[in-house]
């Protein structure tokens, strides 16, 4: 058998690069798939199950390290055995009743936003962190399209998240600002590529790595919202070292098996004082003797951030006070 990881997944049907640079269509074992477990990460929410109790989506996704056999033909092969994951960016799908996996094995998800067309929004943008602290792997923001905004609008957006410790890159695929710095942080990673469409992750993946020719688009003239240019998740192999993932824009992030009382720890700012609160089941909306309210009242938590960790926050109780809603003009 050979070893390898699937660079591209669709419904039964997956595309593997093997260790020695072969790259194979393959199919599932029938046998396996009705039999699959996942030994994961050590995620606290993560365990081995069955596959047919998971409701996933697709049961591998790309980065998905797998054992292979080629037939006799040396044109196709089959899974015969998948390995352990270290990690897994997940999302609810669309139906709302399954688990999709973005990526298995990720190193580093690149939060990647635009600075103007279309504007980056610090609540979306917030969802996608919590996507990303939630699988526990590395995270780097970076803005695009650096050509379109001033340094002082570049800063303003970038400083509320370095304060609580994020790296963010300016970048612009059009100018090639910031390229050889991303470049960087890419050596020997699987990344991903993770935020709305429109943003220009297909244009930095080729400004990155120059003749992969990946389909671009303009963003719509009415509604400043992104068209989606890339159809299907694809795992790319780096000439410099390491895999990039292009997964397709997401224009709305739900979470999978995020229980309310979890999401404060993927607040970088707000995890330290989990457990500090006087009240084991603290809700961090109007409790007395709160670690979080306190910190937040002096300054220490920003009243933006805080008001985005409500909205992602289970349905208030009668008496609390609702967080507000979302409008455009609030990520002004």
């Amino acid at each position: 058998m050979s070893s390898g990881v699937v660079v591209r997944a669709g419904r039964g049907l997956y595309t593997v690069q093997t260790d020695t640079g072969r790259v194979v269509p393959c199919g599932l074992r029938g046998n396996l798939k009705k039999n699959l477990t996942y030994p994961e990460s050590g995620n606290r929410r993560h365990k081995v199950e069955q596959a047919k109790k998971r409701r996933e989506t697709n049961p591998l996704a790309i980065g998905d390290r797998v054992e292979i056999e080629v037939d006799e033909s040396g044109m196709t092969g089959v899974i015969e055995e998948i390995m352990p994951r270290t990690s897994a960016l997940t999302r609810r799908s669309g139906n709302e009743r399954e688990r999709q996996t973005l990526v298995a094995n990720l190193d580093l998800a690149i939060i990647t936003f635009a600075l103007r067309d279309p504007q980056v929004d610090p609540w979306k943008l917030d969802r996608f962190l919590v996507l990303a602290e939630d699988a526990e792997v590395n995270i780097l923001i970076v803005l695009n399209k650096t050509e379109l905004a001033t340094d002082a609008e570049f800063e303003d957006a970038a400083k509320e998240y370095r304060r609580i410790g994020y790296d963010v890159v300016g970048t612009s695929a059009r100018t090639g600002a910031g390229i050889p710095e991303l470049r960087d942080r890419l050596k020997g990673k699987i990344a991903a590529f993770c935020g709305p469409s429109g943003v220009g992750k297909s244009s930095l993946l080729n400004a990155l790595q120059p003749g992969l020719r990946l389909k671009t688009a303009e963003v719509g003239d009415v509604t400043h919202l992104g068209r989606h240019t890339t159809v299907s998740a694809e795992l790319i192999p780096l000439t410099f070292g390491g895999w990039l993932a292009d997964t397709p824009g997401l224009r709305q992030v739900e979470f999978w098996d995020l229980p309310e009382e979890d999401v404060a720890y993927c607040f970088p700012e707000m995890e330290p004082l989990m457990g500090e609160c006087r009240f084991a089941d603290c809700r961090h909306r109007t409790e007395p003797g709160c670690a979080i309210l306190e910190a937040k009242q002096g300054g220490d938590i920003d009243e933006r951030r805080y008001l985005s960790y409500l909205q992602m926050t289970a349905p208030v109780k009668p008496g609390e006070k609702p967080a507000p809603k979302y409008t455009p003009e609030a990520n002004r």
